[in-house]
């Protein structure tokens, strides 16, 4: 038997306490902040980082290609780029092309890090992306897809024209 009172029911000779229907929407409200406010992450801003000018040097018959950008750093605070990946190489990391001694020595340089406000130039000779292990080779004209890794979490796509092999 249920009776039904102001502020109690009777349910098998238990008295229990209903809910003040005018909290509900106050609770409801909450648990609605709390589910937006868990999301926010999957909105985040995008990266302050701008990629232009981004280019793969063809390589007739190798499985080594380098791919070279402009990146600026727009924002109010350092990035930090801890990799990069292509769906096109088996691996890819940023190098660095020094001359040292009189020989040009290759060494890889991740992270990277972008000064705000800075621009870093990814060039022949120098700093650029190493893709190894090609999964065919790269034909002038076509694109190659790229991702960029900052540290935190983000991820910058970027799309790379092949050149041929005498681009500057």
């Amino acid at each position: 038997m249920i009776i039904v009172g102001r502020l109690r029911t009777v349910w098998h000779n238990r008295a229990v306490r209903l809910p003040n229907l005018r909290t509900l929407p106050r609770v409801a409200l909450l648990a609605l902040l709390a589910c937006a406010t868990c999301a926010a992450p999957l909105h985040a801003q995008a990266p302050p980082l701008t990629v232009t000018d981004a280019w793969v040097r063809a390589t007739p018959g190798a499985a080594v290609a380098a791919a070279y950008m402009t990146l600026h750093n727009a924002g109010a605070r350092a990035l930090r780029i801890v990799a990069v990946r292509s769906s096109a190489a088996g691996h890819a990391m940023i190098h660095e092309t020094r001359l040292e001694n009189g020989q040009s020595v290759m060494r890889p340089r991740e992270p990277l890090d972008i000064p705000p406000g800075a621009t870093v130039t990814l060039a022949p000779e120098g700093l650029h992306v190493m893709l190894t292990s090609l999964v065919r080779p790269l034909a002038v004209g076509e694109q190659v897809p790229l991702e960029l890794l900052l540290e935190g979490g983000a991820r910058v796509a970027v799309s790379a024209r092949v050149r041929p092999l005498n681009a500057e």
